[in-house]
């Protein structure tokens, strides 16, 4: 494939705003520019209650396969692998005429455990390389989007931008559903569309592991938004997930017993990392006393959450001290230099079953369909977020007052930054521009 293709679709990528639907949002035209020897699809979706993917898959499964083979086109890769669950049966069906007579596509079928969706996880499962700590797939030859990520970049290809996003709406709410929305469409207008506000429940962006408390509802959807949960506000994980970091540093300097739990079912560790979540524990305890590898290997932790959720006995969560370690060390700018270890020979079975997890975070009461509507919500204003991926935020390319159409250029990225592009997903007048907002109203004026 020559040089000129392979540019042309990272380009197209680039204008459409493509980022990585399913973690931080790292711009995919990067990833498209890179060379490598297999593309994977991530359709794995570990978080417990959230459907999107396979329901995406199932439902575009053309779409999809395009995008994949876009990617490799692309990145030179000559084989490329859909990663999933033997459970998710509609989206293997649906999927299967696509690739059966195809000499450099498969189907790779996963177990049913937790955190498979964690790329570095999905990888080793489907082809046994392992991703260095500290690396990234490129490091192995391997790229890997979700399956949302494919679809965009399949659109984008075809001239169409990223202006909107499919989310399952679940939990405790009262019609769980998986909808597709306008980027920018605030949480409020989203959990309208599962039932309306309920004022005794609690909501995570995000699915129940490593989800974030909503304090606003006002909060726009961005093209990351993985998922609206909806949960008692008694319930443990949002109890846990509203302790402060000083309520949890000093629960784990009271109570931690060094049992090492944490660390043997680690994903991280078991695969060879340094990281050692009780070790961790230890030395944030006695002022990070320790290897200072040790300490610099919080920095690889993937904040999946099994360390809290499901192995400590006691309570703590190395998983919030973890991430107040890692954001001390990078204000100072200190990277982790260890090596990959061996591989646990007793690693595959200490992945949790997805089942065994859902009883453990006590969800089993909202583990119910949320059917995927083809229907695309239309709500009277958006407020798009200028910085919806890693990377330096877009420059607003429009002023209040203008009007603008549905996939208009709003937001641009200078050349050789990294980011991604901005555009409008409803048409109508620019009301508000702020250093980190558009925001855009049907038929409005100016304020």
């Amino acid at each position: 494939m020559s040089e000129i293709i392979m540019n042309k679709i990272s380009a197209k990528v680039r204008e459409a705003g493509v980022v990585g639907a399913g973690g931080a949002g790292f711009p995919t035209h990067v990833k498209l520019a890179a060379k490598a020897e297999l593309v994977i699809v991530n359709a794995a979706e570990c978080e417990p209650l959230l459907k999107t993917d396979q329901q995406l898959a199932a439902c575009h499964p053309e779409l999809l396969v395009k995008g994949l083979t876009l990617a490799m086109e692309a990145t030179g890769a000559p084989k490329g692998i859909i990663a999933l669950k033997a459970k998710y049966k509609d989206a293997i069906a649906a999927l299967e005429p696509y690739i059966m007579n195809t000499d450099n596509l498969e189907i790779a079928i996963m177990p049913d455990i937790y955190p498979a969706g964690d790329e570095v996880i999905t990888i080793w499962l489907t082809t046994g390389r392992r991703v260095p700590p500290g690396g990234i797939p490129l490091n192995i030859g391997v790229v890997v989007n979700n399956v949302q990520t494919l679809i965009n970049v399949a659109r984008a290809v075809k001239g169409t931008p990223v202006t909107t996003r499919t989310l399952t709406v679940t939990g405790a709410v009262k019609v769980p559903k998986t909808v597709t929305v306008p980027i920018g469409t605030s949480l409020r207008d989203v959990l309208e569309l599962a039932g309306g506000i309920d004022q005794d429940l609690t909501y995570l962006s995000g699915g129940p592991m490593m989800g974030t408390l909503i304090t606003d509802l006002s909060t726009p959807v961005t093209k990351t938004t993985g998922g609206l949960i909806g949960l008692p506000k008694d319930h443990p994980l949002i109890k846990r997930k509203s302790m402060t970091v000083e309520t949890v540093l000093r629960i784990a300097k009271t109570v931690c017993e060094q049992c090492s739990f944490c660390t043997e079912l680690c994903p991280r560790h078991i695969i060879g990392h340094e990281l050692s979540p009780h070790r961790l524990i230890r030395a944030v305890n006695y002022k990070n006393v320790g290897n200072p590898s040790l300490v610099t290997s919080t920095l690889t932790c993937s904040e999946c959450g099994v360390c809290e959720a499901y192995a400590c006995p006691v309570g703590i969560s190395p998983l919030r001290v973890n991430m107040a370690l890692k954001a001390e060390l990078r204000a100072k700018g200190i990277k982790y230099q260890g090596e990959l270890g061996k591989v646990d020979p007793m690693a595959k079975h200490r992945l949790i079953p997805s089942s065994r997890l859902m009883d453990r975070l006590r969800l089993r009461p909202w583990y119910k369909e949320a059917p995927l509507s083809l229907e695309v919500y239309q709500p009277e204003e958006v407020t798009l977020k200028l910085q919806q991926h890693i990377g330096a935020p877009a420059v607003p390319v429009v002023k209040v007052g203008d009007v603008v159409s549905v996939g208009q250029l709003v937001g641009e990225i200078p050349v050789e930054v990294l980011g991604a592009r901005v555009h409008a997903s409803i048409g109508g007048t620019v009301t508000q521009i702020t250093p980190q907002t558009i925001t855009i109203r049907k038929g409005g004026a100016a304020k």
